[in-house]
């Protein structure tokens, strides 16, 4: 039996104007703390005094709620932001590594690693004439 998979099945739907669901989670949560700030320091400051804090939350909080640059979310956009700095501006291809994984965010490659490639012509020389050796027997 076939079944008919969706293609975009990683993207959200948005619910209530173009926020999705993790959207207005993240703006409810956030939202809360910020009114939450505001409540406590209004009864001991001005109101525009608690109101600074408070706004500031909540502009951050929309901010990460909304975000998406190549795709990502706010917390993968970070995490990469984060390997990048670390790792360095630069990707060195290492012969049989396929891609880094994602638990590979300090992964530090060397780059000047001094390897010594010599060749024993010497040993070379007798292989050879030990495979003429072999044909000349057949």
């Amino acid at each position: 039996m076939q079944y008919k998979i969706p293609v975009q099945i990683e993207n959200e739907d948005p619910i209530i104007f173009w926020l999705s669901l993790r959207q207005l989670i993240i703006l409810i949560i956030w939202w809360a703390i910020a009114y939450w700030l505001f409540n406590s320091l209004a009864p001991n400051t001005w109101v525009e005094v608690a109101a600074i804090p408070s706004i500031f939350i909540a502009l951050v909080a929309l901010l990460i709620a909304v975000f998406k640059h190549s795709e990502m979310t706010f917390v993968p956009f970070i995490l990469n932001l984060l390997r990048y700095q670390v790792n360095g501006k630069e990707r060195v291809w290492e012969k049989w590594i396929d891609s880094f994984q994602p638990i590979d965010i300090g992964f530090v490659t060397v780059e000047n690693e001094n390897k010594e490639w010599s060749i024993d012509f010497q040993d070379k020389i007798d292989k050879i004439k030990e495979l003429d050796d072999k044909l000349n027997k057949i």
